[in-house]
């Protein structure tokens, strides 16, 4: 069920950054400014905080079946995505691209509630994977941006189709797991209790400190390093940069299986600790790194990659080990919901950074978060306020 749920989720979503991939092509034919560019993911982001927000109120993921939840959501995302390619203005664009985002907040929280149904001891391990997953997906579209020399209307055509197949694998193949709670009564107050216990309270806070660095991070990495490539006179810097944030994308789904794995056996905080550490440490080094050769960037856009997400199934975890049973799904919501909010203003302020001070600098904007991750999760270890 695992793998199913896995593939179907890797599936799902590959329209996120199907626009941002194919971001030079869109720009160029609409004449957007750099600003307006930061919009094609930027949408996403805030239909995904609209979308949560909704689903949070409405206990969604806690009222139906989380897997017809999961394949509405897919299907959604992929006619929203493949409308984007009949857009004749980029604010039509920028809307499609918005209900792209709305129809994905049906498909990550109801994942890890379907996953966290399956299973229990070992479920840091299993959102790992599950989450690892999602990055493979979401790094995808710029896979096939770095092979292709295919039109950016035929790219996010089949990220479309891709994710209409993700939708129809959890339908056809995945079922309940043991550990699902039975669909829970409507409760308008069930989003703000996910507050009420100290220990989901800082399970939350740490997600938002490794929030403010994930997107921002997997946005702009690619045009990162080909800035960098420009400034050394490479004439195939934009093909070098979208592989460069494959590589970096992907490699975070091995940092999630692995973290997923050693978290079961030393503590979820503990190594989420570890993982924000070395992320912080990474885009620190990305301002001497600037003038490196592509090979010293991407080797640190590996690393970076690797660490800056291991961590985010860690805190899913934690949400929902100390959320009351009945609405976990509205907990891993309305933890997301927060999260992806923080997105739109890390993206666009290490967007702005770049205009002002240039992609050598821009990363360093980044930092706070993870260092407040990693009080959050210190303060979480302590062993008054582990438990409730």
């Amino acid at each position: 069920m695992l793998a199913l749920l896995g593939l179907a989720e890797l599936l799902g979503m590959t329209p996120w950054f199907a626009g941002t991939a194919v971001s030079p092509g869109i720009a160029a034919e609409f004449h957007l400014t750099g600003a307006q560019e930061a919009w094609l993911t930027m949408a996403v982001q805030g239909g995904f905080v609209a979308g949560t927000l909704v689903s949070a109120l409405l206990n969604l993921s806690d009222l139906v079946n989380p897997r017809w939840v999961f394949a509405a959501g897919c299907l959604g995302a992929a006619v929203s995505n493949a409308l984007v390619t009949t857009s004749p203005s980029p604010v039509e664009v920028v809307a499609w691209r918005f209900a792209t985002g709305l129809a994905l907040a049906l498909v990550y929280p109801p994942a890890m509630k379907i996953a966290a149904g399956w299973f229990k001891a070992r479920r840091g391990a299993a959102l790992g994977i599950l989450i690892g997953c999602l990055t493979l997906g979401k790094a995808f579209p710029y896979l096939l941006t770095a092979m292709s020399d295919g039109s950016w209307r035929s790219l996010m055509q089949l990220s479309s189709w891709l994710s209409a197949a993700g939708g129809v694998l959890v339908l056809v193949t995945v079922r309940d797991g043991p550990f699902v709670a039975t669909s829970a009564p409507f409760n308008p107050s069930a989003a703000l209790s996910v507050f009420t216990k100290r220990g989901t309270r800082l399970g939350v806070l740490g997600y938002l400190g490794h929030m403010w660095e994930l997107y921002a991070m997997w946005t702009w990495v690619g045009l990162y390093v080909a800035a960098a490539l420009t400034m050394q006179g490479r004439q195939d810097a934009a093909r070098l940069g979208a592989l460069a944030a494959f590589v970096g994308i992907g490699a975070g789904a091995a940092g999630c299986v692995v973290a997923g794995f050693y978290a079961d056996r030393v503590g979820r905080a503990r190594v989420a600790a570890w993982a924000m550490m070395t992320s912080a440490t990474c885009a620190a080094l990305t301002a001497a790194a600037f003038h490196a050769p592509y090979a010293v960037l991407l080797g640190l856009v590996a690393i970076w990659g690797f660490s800056v997400v291991a961590d985010s199934a860690q805190f899913s975890a934690i949400v929902s080990d100390t959320s009351a049973e009945d609405y976990v799904g509205t907990a891993l919501t309305v933890q997301t919901c927060l999260g992806f909010l923080l997105t739109m203003v890390s993206i666009r302020l290490t967007s702005a950074v770049a205009g002002w001070l240039g992609w050598q600098w821009a990363f360093l904007l980044l930092l706070p978060g993870p260092v407040l991750g990693v009080q959050a999760m210190m303060a979480f270890m302590k062993p008054r306020i582990t438990r409730e």
